[in-house]
């Protein structure tokens, strides 16, 4: 029995430590091997820790200091930025605050275009004599003008009337008015005058007087007549400063008879008015 002991099969193996591992030399089977930890020792550690330690306030030394002129630039650019952004905050509400306040009184006051009829026209004289090209006329006009508005007047500087005949002007004249910046009040209407009277040299085309010829022998003859206004809008105690507006009245006016009679019948024309 203690042959088979001490026999090479029930050998034991030795393993043999180190301070880097363990080998193991008994076993033929396993070939040596060398298991190297890389765990530091207790000695590097305590050597690291002091290093780390006192190398700490140096370290601290060298980080560098903050620019304070740099701060102070951004600090002015943050500033500079906040305030123009208040700014255009601040015009763009004033704006929209104006728009509303236009739109709102626009709303209240609503104004509308003042309207202008020719109620009546007499031509009594209407000749062209084609060897002296002289052409004279006589044409009374009566005209009406209302104020739908509810809230503004209007005053009326200046209105002055231009009488044409198919492309020949007649003559210019003022639109007859009680007084110099009449004003008509809301809601109102109020009737002017209008005489273009005289003669005129007048060189009609040879396409113009076949066609005068033939508005004489109807007894109606076309007239526009060109209206130029200069007026004020007031409102309450507050006055608008100058329009200029215009109108057109495109007219057929009858030419009156011997007995001073119409040979047709006018029919009233509204004007066309463009401010």
């Amino acid at each position: 029995m203690s042959n088979m002991d001490d026999g090479p099969c029930s050998e034991t193996p030795t393993l043999k430590s180190s301070a880097f591992g363990l080998t193991n030399r008994s076993n033929p089977l396993y070939p040596a091997h060398t298991y190297t930890h890389s765990r530091p020792s207790l000695s590097s550690l305590h050597h690291h820790q002091t290093k780390r330690t006192y190398s700490l306030p140096h370290m601290a030394d060298e980080q560098p200091q903050p620019n304070m002129a740099a701060t102070k630039e951004r600090l002015r650019t943050r500033c500079c930025y906040c305030l123009c952004h208040t700014f255009w905050v601040l015009v763009v509400l004033i704006i929209i605050l104006a728009m509303l306040v236009i739109l709102v009184l626009y709303i209240i006051i609503t104004p509308r275009s003042f309207r202008f009829h020719v109620t009546e026209a007499r031509l009594t004289q209407f000749d062209y004599n084609a060897n002296n090209t002289t052409l004279r006329y006589d044409l009374l006009l009566n005209i009406t003008a209302t104020n739908p508005n509810k809230k503004l007047k209007i005053y009326y500087d200046v209105v002055q009337a231009t009488a044409l005949y198919r492309a020949v002007n007649l003559s210019t004249t003022d639109v007859n008015m009680p007084w110099n910046s009449y004003l008509q009040y809301k809601k109102t209407t109020n009737r002017f005058s209008a005489v273009f009277s005289g003669q005129r040299l007048v060189l009609l085309n040879p396409n113009q007087v076949p066609e005068f010829r033939e508005d004489n022998e109807d007894g109606v003859f076309p007239i526009r007549v060109k209206i130029r206004f200069n007026i004020r809008f007031r409102l309450g105690n507050l006055q608008s400063g100058h329009f200029n507006a215009r109108g057109t009245c495109k007219l057929k006016v009858p030419l009156a008879a011997s007995n001073g009679k119409p040979v047709a019948v006018f029919d009233p024309t509204k004007c066309r008015v463009d401010f």
